[in-house]
């Protein structure tokens, strides 16, 4: 197995896959610690219902580049949902399952109305639960998620200090002059950008994987911040290598197998943290 896998990391597909699959993995684990956090982290999966339904959209009209419609639409989505959190009369829970409902069944709605191919079954299910897309990369596609995943990292390392305000005492945050506002949406927002991103290595359905289990593997064995941002980052990593690794040697879906990995960590980091005592 292990002279297989040597083989395998020789071709540029796998290798493109691990690139995308970990820099999509580390973006995502950094804004889960937040999220999580806030008890927000359902946004993850309201977002991935939103991309579907603008995919199907993009699919239905004929749209070469779909992200020219997918990255709008799930960004406006976000701030949307952002804004809808502070209304009275829809509460944030509310709105995310109000829009990520209505997208998902707007979506499939479309995508059987205007079928692009015979088997309409297997298009919906591999965007929802992950396709083999991730192995078949150019490198133009690497590209454009190393653009954006640098982006993403970036802007949460320019802004650390103001996320980790934002995150613990909002108000208090307020209180000192910090734009919380502001830096809910920035969180919102790139929030959005890795949705989109992880469309292609997951599915839309098991995104907020990546967004929840590294942060909450970590929180079982640290409790400061930093550390735990540290350590949601590596477990991330890690995950998504040995997820896409151990897909391709056994045949197995990609996303799937992924999280099935993540699970398998946090079990084993939960198991580390019972004995320590925490």
């Amino acid at each position: 197995m292990l002279q297989k896998l040597i083989e395998y990391l020789q071709f540029p597909f796998v290798q493109y896959a691990l690139i995308v699959g970990v820099l999509i993995a580390l973006s995502a684990s950094l804004l889960g610690v937040s999220l999580v956090l806030k008890r927000f982290s359902f946004i993850g999966d309201g977002l991935s219902h939103v991309a579907f339904g603008a995919l199907a959209v993009a699919t239905v009209t004929g749209v070469t580049n779909n992200m020219l419609i997918v990255l709008p639409v799930t960004v406006a989505s976000a701030i949307l949902l952002l804004r809808g959190g502070k209304n009275a009369k829809i509460k944030g829970d509310a709105a995310i399952a109000m829009i990520s409902v209505a997208a998902l069944a707007f979506g499939y709605l479309l995508m059987h109305l205007f079928p692009v191919s015979s088997n309409i079954s297997g298009d919906v299910c591999s965007t929802l639960f992950g396709s083999t897309s991730i192995l078949t990369l150019e490198k133009s596609d690497v590209a454009v998620c190393l653009i954006m995943s640098a982006v993403v990292m970036i802007v949460y390392a320019m802004f650390y200090n103001r996320i980790f305000a934002v995150t613990f005492d909002e108000d208090f945050a307020r209180a000192t002059g910090t734009r919380a506002d502001a830096y809910n949406l920035l969180i919102a927002v790139i929030t959005a950008v890795v949705i989109v991103l992880a469309m292609n290595l997951v599915g839309s359905l098991l995104i907020s994987a990546l967004v929840i289990f590294p942060a909450l593997s970590a929180m079982r064995l640290f409790h400061s911040f930093g550390a735990v941002t540290v350590c949601s980052a590596l477990t991330a990593v890690i995950s998504a290598a040995a997820g896409i690794v151990i897909s391709i040697l056994a045949g197995t879906p990609v996303g799937s197998t992924i999280v099935a990995v993540q699970v398998l960590v946090f079990a084993l980091c939960w198991a580390a943290g019972m004995i320590k005592g925490r």
